[in-house]
């Protein structure tokens, strides 16, 4: 019997149809709502910009990319323009209701046409002051060479016209709008308890005259474009380059990548577009995608702040650990017992402390950590800083090739590097995932290492948003083998033995097929036998076939995925004993925990890897065995309440229809993430009642 599976892309896509969800969903505040259009948006651009653009390259390659991925390129491309077109239409649609429901509570988005005339005396001042310095209008009919379009960005295509003149008198124009430095939004002055605001675009589209006002055109008209570009890095073999330099002439060049994708305002006249798409050689096919009035709409993940409370989610506020609450030496609290960390339920800044501590306590001689994602004002990078000056010797695993991060990681390198710190640039041929750091202090009976491994970056920025876990160890069984990772860092022939850490590329898939075989073997003996995955994605095929095999043996498997996978659960004789739920919800899932039955001795592992090829055999992954108990039944607690999510958990099955997992007649509503936060919460409150 042929397998069945869902391709990486068309799953992807379910995926993000989640989050379409969340912006339809009435029950989701207002402005939380048009939030999520915004992320909707920026997850569809970046998915252009790698996915789309990747599989426009393989096409090329026809027969042997079938054998890569499993299906035609082209007809995943097909099914890709089918779903998307569809999308985009449930996207206007929910926005046109959205913006009814705000004027519903005095909220108004106003374009140029609604203005009255305090208002447009307010939006001409502002333009005049504000907006016109920046704009580079370009004349793009005369022009001796048509105007690059860079990616990201969202252009007014504009049409002049004089009445008398006909068709000779039309003359055409691009404007960039500046929403890079701008707002995107003009909040106006508020009027009996109404508040309105503009976008810029409308802003620009009102004052069009006066920017073109030499030309005495009777009519200017507007439509907004944008172009994505395909974001992979060409990275060069000039061994006379260091890998640095490498990324930044990639980087630029990536700025002048192949275009993916055209969207355009479908209001557009023929004449305009088709003369634009003329000039950028882009042919009418899936790349052309129409679309409404505004695009760009990740701005609107940064709406303006208005109305009652009501209309956003109250943000949720950090706990303290009850086990470093009031410690005066987290190393300490640590040395003691394994902390679990959970955020944002729990604080990160345990984590910045905890580096700020080491930086000043002269007993510490070193630190190593990872980064493949640091925050635009890191208190990670002050604190490691800071431990230079101190005298600390500090050893930085920078990954230069963390897609969008780029750019930000060269800058932290070279600010680091300047500093004093020991920086490696990853290792060649892999990026560097794992989220580790290792602290080595010199105590009464010698040095004792610290290690954080973790399933999230340093970065405390996303440690507000995403649901990530840190685990803080002195055991010498994880802290030994964390210490082989950064020698494999600085000496890439020494890949080490590992007996507890499950590293990747070289023993991950290995060491979880035969766990996986263990509960296949344990099934066919009659034995209580099952899997329970968290994970962001799962496509790695090898690793699907290995759990339909599992479900074929009666191996009960329970997956918890956010994004992609390839699993097409409830099949006959394929995987009946799987089930797959998604939870899209406030709070961005992105923990991976792996549990297996074992013969009833539970074996559960945090881990930086996704069940993907990549992170099988192109990256440096850490998983990390769980081995105290508390810790353990905690981390069963929280799947559990996923588990049985009945309010933003959605079904996934080979329809890919996105049902909720609604609760049943009698069955209490359980919202994992308030399930989660408030068992923290309690957790807390009983360790102060017995202190």
């Amino acid at each position: 019997m042929k397998l069945k599976y869902i391709p990486r892309e068309i799953s992807w896509l379910s995926f993000n149809g989640r989050v379409l969800q969340e912006a339809e969903d009435k029950t989701v505040p207002l402005i939380e709502r048009i939030k999520f259009l915004g992320i909707f948006s920026n997850n569809l651009d970046e998915f252009f910009r790698v996915r789309v653009a990747t599989l426009k390259r393989m096409t090329e390659f026809k027969k042997k990319a079938k054998v890569v991925i499993g299906e035609s390129p082209s007809k995943i491309l097909k099914q890709i323009h089918k779903i998307i077109v569809r999308q985009q239409a449930k996207f206007e649609e929910t926005y046109r209701e959205i913006i009814k429901e705000l004027a519903s509570k005095n909220i108004f988005i106003v374009n140029e046409k609604q203005l009255d005339g305090e208002q447009s005396v307010f939006v001409k001042k502002y333009f005049e002051e504000t907006v016109l310095p920046t704009l580079v209008p370009i004349m793009i009919d005369t022009a001796p060479k048509f105007p690059y379009l860079r990616d990201k960005s969202i252009y007014l295509a504009v049409k002049l016209s004089r009445k008398e003149e006909g068709a000779r008198g039309i003359k055409y124009s691009l404007i960039e709008i500046p929403a890079k430095i701008l707002s995107r939004f003009l909040v106006l002055p508020k009027k009996n308890d109404k508040q309105y605001i503009i976008l810029l675009d409308d802003v620009i589209r009102f004052c069009l005259k006066e920017v073109f006002s030499i030309f005495d055109f009777d009519k200017a008209e507007a439509y907004t474009i944008k172009l994505t570009r395909d974001a992979e890095l060409d990275i060069d073999n000039d061994l006379s380059k260091s890998i640095s330099e490498k990324i930044e002439k990639s980087l630029k060049q990536r700025k002048k990548g192949k275009l993916v994708r055209l969207v355009y305002d479908s209001e557009i006249p023929s004449d305009l577009l088709n003369f634009i798409t003329k000039k950028i050689k882009m042919k009418k096919s899936s790349n052309l995608l129409p679309g409404g009035r505004y695009h760009n709409f990740r701005d609107f993940i940064n709406f303006p702040k208005v109305g009652s409370r009501e209309l956003q989610y109250t943000p949720i506020k950090p706990l303290h650990h009850p086990d470093l609450e009031n410690t005066k030496s987290l190393f300490k609290a640590i040395r003691k017992k394994d902390i679990l960390l959970s955020y944002p339920y729990q604080s990160f800044n345990h984590i910045i402390d905890l580096l700020r501590e080491a930086s000043i306590d002269p007993k510490v001689a070193s630190i190593k950590i990872t980064l493949y994602r640091a925050a635009k004002n890191s208190n990670i990078i002050s604190s490691l800083t800071n431990a230079i000056k101190n005298g600390k010797s500090v050893t930085v695993v920078v990954e230069l090739q963390a897609r969008f991060d780029e750019e930000a990681n060269i800058f932290w390198a070279n600010q680091l590097k300047e500093e004093g710190a020991n920086v490696i640039y990853g290792v060649p041929g892999l990026k560097v995932h794992s989220k580790l750091f290792l602290i080595t202090r010199k105590e009464d009976k010698g040095p004792v290492d610290y290690a954080h491994i973790g399933t999230g970056n340093f970065n405390e920025d996303t440690a507000n948003v995403y649901c990530d876990h840190s685990l803080l160890t002195a055991d010498e069984r994880i802290t030994e083998e964390v210490a082989k990772v950064f020698i494999f860092y600085s000496n890439n022939f020494k890949t080490g033995s590992y007996k507890h850490l499950v590293i990747a590329p070289f023993y991950m898939r290995k060491r979880f097929t035969k766990l996986v075989n263990r509960e296949i073997e344990n099934a066919e003996l009659g034995k209580d036998a099952y899997i329970i995955l968290k994970l962001n994605s799962l496509a790695d095929r090898d690793m699907v076939r290995k759990l339909y095999q599992a479900s074929k043996s009666g191996v009960k498997i329970k997956l918890i995925v956010r994004g992609s996978c390839s699993i097409v659960p409830g099949l006959k004789d394929q995987s009946e004993n799987i089930e797959v739920i998604s939870i899209v919800d406030k709070l961005l899932e992105h923990s991976r925990i792996f549990l297996f039955c074992n013969d009833g001795d539970e074996k559960i592992f945090l881990s930086s890897a996704d069940w993907m090829f990549r992170n099988f055999d192109q990256r440096s992954e850490t998983a990390v065995p769980i081995y105290d108990n508390r810790i353990k039944k905690e981390l069963k607690t929280l799947l559990n309440l996923q588990l049985t999510d009945n309010t933003k958990a959605r079904i996934i099955d080979k329809e890919q229809n996105n049902n909720y997992k609604f609760a049943s007649a009698g069955t209490k509503k359980v919202r994992a993430q308030d399930e989660i936060y408030n068992y923290f919460k309690n957790q807390l409150a009983a360790r102060l009642i017995i202190n």
